[in-house]
């Protein structure tokens, strides 16, 4: 089991992580959200790291209360959060909101990885990885 900290003051539940391009690596603070089905990250970052919306899988657009946001599904070449990491693993890249203060969402498509237990009151995650069938 690993164990994430996080500030149990802040509004958001806000993690590191880090996702690598042809250019390097960026170190990340993405809001942990189990109600977004993809991880998400701002495309300032995944732009200076050497990606561009041609290397995508093809374009969405993400639907929230202040409207809808265009953005395109792209396979990073590794990608890091909450101790554990991944390879070619499939980002969504569109932008957040003003103001939000995170470079993107931490989602399913890495949480399903792993029994994940929020303690919101000690400000700590508590991370099992399973086996992924």
């Amino acid at each position: 089991m690993k164990v994430t900290r996080f500030d149990p003051s802040d509004s958001l539940i806000v993690v590191r992580a880090w996702v690598w391009g042809p250019r390097g690596k960026a170190k990340l603070d993405l809001a942990l959200d189990t109600a977004a089905t993809h991880t998400h990250i701002v495309p300032d970052i995944i732009d200076e790291l050497g990606y561009s919306p041609r290397q995508g899988d093809g374009t969405t657009v993400v639907h929230s209360a202040i409207g809808e946001e265009p953005g395109y599904l792209l396979r990073v070449s590794r990608f890091q959060a909450l101790g554990f990491s991944t390879s070619d693993f499939r980002i969504h890249v569109h932008d957040l909101g003003d103001g939000v203060g995170v470079d993107g969402l931490l989602g399913l498509t890495f949480l399903r990885r792993f029994n994940l237990e929020i303690r919101p009151a000690e400000g700590r995650l508590l991370v099992d990885r399973i086996d992924v069938v």
